[in-house]
């Protein structure tokens, strides 16, 4: 299943690779990939949407359920 969150804070590769890595340390995910430009995170995987949100919000960054 594929999830899409926006994150907001993000400015360049270093920030999307922070978020892909709190992002994939997480159980039920599978992979993550970020866009500082888009302002989104991609994610595969089962994790539920908070979890995936509050994450990104431990790694520093502004996130919210793009789908909601």
């Amino acid at each position: 299943m594929s999830q899409t969150i926006t994150v907001k804070g993000m400015s360049c590769e270093h920030c999307e690779q922070t978020v892909e890595e709190a992002l994939e340390a997480l159980d039920g995910v599978t992979s993550a990939t970020a866009d500082h430009d888009a302002e989104t995170a991609t994610v595969e995987g089962t994790a539920d949407s908070d979890v995936l949100t509050t994450a990104v919000e431990e790694a520093g960054y502004e996130a919210t359920d793009a789908e909601a």
